[in-house]
């Protein structure tokens, strides 16, 4: 298993343009950040927010040490013609 320094992670938040990605943790988990803004990262923490309603205001959030972010791939990675995830 890899593991990603919290700048690494931050460097992908800071891509322009943005491009949503997909965070894998671990323990299997993973979790969608489609817009810079719902993702903190801090050298000890990861904080990414879930589940935006209509008004742009997260539901919940989950945290984890950065040491636990295992990869992040780009969420439309699959978009290419003729494939469909």
């Amino acid at each position: 298993m890899s593991i990603m320094r919290a700048d690494k992670i931050r460097s992908h938040l800071r891509k322009q343009p943005f491009r949503p990605v997909r965070i894998y943790v671990s323990d299997g988990s993973s979790y969608d950040v489609r817009h810079p803004e719902l993702m903190l990262v801090t050298r000890t923490e990861v904080v990414i927010a879930l589940d935006p309603g209509d008004d742009a205001i997260p539901e919940r959030s989950v945290y984890c040490d950065p040491v636990h972010v295992t990869r992040i791939e780009p969420l439309d990675r699959n978009k290419r013609k003729g494939v469909s995830k």
